[in-house]
């Protein structure tokens, strides 16, 4: 299932808006899945600035290196450390304990281009 309260970006990034200043990204469900078992991951750093669209880190699987790119532009606030040290997390929990990194919009309207959750779900049924 597809959270209906994220907002996604054509790439499979999700983004909660936790506040204004404030949001967490994370890759979906369903490009977990695609990537098969996932074993390595490299995030930015924190403080640094990223823009919409810009590479920004990649997750590795058993099966490929994919591109992590960030869904909008602003400054990294935080990173989940706890990917690093075990990556599997982002398979078994890829809206939860699995979220990437945090940023704080340097733009917040950003946010109100990215796909909604049925958006999202039509790009990928029709994948």
């Amino acid at each position: 299932m597809i959270p209906g309260e994220l907002k996604y970006t054509a790439e499979h990034e999700w983004v909660r808006e936790d506040s204004p200043e404030a949001a967490t990204v994370g890759i979906t469900h369903y490009a977990q899945d695609s990537l098969g078992d996932i074993v390595f991951v490299s995030l930015p750093a924190v403080g640094d600035e990223v823009a919409a669209g810009q590479s920004c880190g990649e997750v590795e699987s058993t099966k490929s290196v994919s591109e992590l790119y960030a869904p909008i532009s602003g400054r990294i606030t935080e990173v989940n450390e706890a990917v690093d040290a075990a990556p599997e997390l982002i398979n078994s929990a890829p809206y939860g304990d699995g979220w990437l990194f945090r940023i704080s919009p340097s733009d917040a309207e950003q946010l109100s281009g990215l796909l909604s959750a049925s958006e999202y779900e039509a790009m990928t049924q029709g994948a």
